[in-house]
């Protein structure tokens, strides 16, 4: 047993990268607008530490209205395989210069779609978007790719923490962990 909700979150994910078939970084990330309307989608953990858990994406796509006009989120990491599931909840926030480094890691190609997206954005054809790309091919040919002004990185900060493990009959394991000040307290929920 922990009392520390990242060190528990982080040995779950070692297990989850070793023994998930597919993707243990995919998250569902839900957000709300400014009505409150809620919105869910799949996007990859892309960094956590004892201040959150990191994605990145277009600024202007819907996540990104969302994330501005209602700065709260929830995650949830669901390992089937590993029959567990952890659900975070906290406030949103940017992560700063972290999106530079983050996007110089990924391939030319992936840069280059990333000014190629208007993520979210109605779109004509597929055709339409593949010209685009090979245009900006064309255009960044023998030039860095830096990163879009839009593209940015986002940190969900947790307040809560939830662990669920399944069991036998239904009877499953959820431990809550809940951010006091600098610490957090823990208690079990009934499945």
């Amino acid at each position: 047993m922990t009392d520390d909700p990242h060190a528990l979150f982080a040995q779950w994910f070692a297990e989850a990268k070793a023994g998930e078939p597919n993707d243990a970084e995919a998250m569902a990330l839900a957000t709300a607008d400014a009505e409150g309307r809620p919105s869910v989608r799949m996007v990859l953990l892309k960094g956590h530490d004892e201040r959150g858990f990191a994605f990145y994406t277009n600024s202007g796509s819907r996540k990104g209205l969302e994330i501005a006009a209602n700065p709260r989120a929830a995650l949830l990491f669901h390992w089937k395989s590993l029959r567990r599931q952890v659900r975070i909840e906290g406030p949103i926030e940017p992560t700063g210069h972290e999106a530079d480094s983050y996007f110089a890691s990924r391939s030319r190609d992936a840069r280059i779609g990333a000014w190629a997206s208007d993520q979210s954005r109605p779109l004509e054809s597929r055709a339409a978007f593949e010209a685009r790309y090979e245009k900006l091919v064309a255009e960044f040919a023998g030039k860095e790719v830096e990163r879009p002004v839009y593209w940015w990185g986002y940190r969900v900060l947790p307040e809560r923490i939830e662990f669920w493990t399944d069991r036998p009959h239904r009877l499953h394991e959820r431990r809550l962990f809940v951010r006091e000040g600098e610490s957090w307290a823990e208690s079990l929920l009934y499945p």
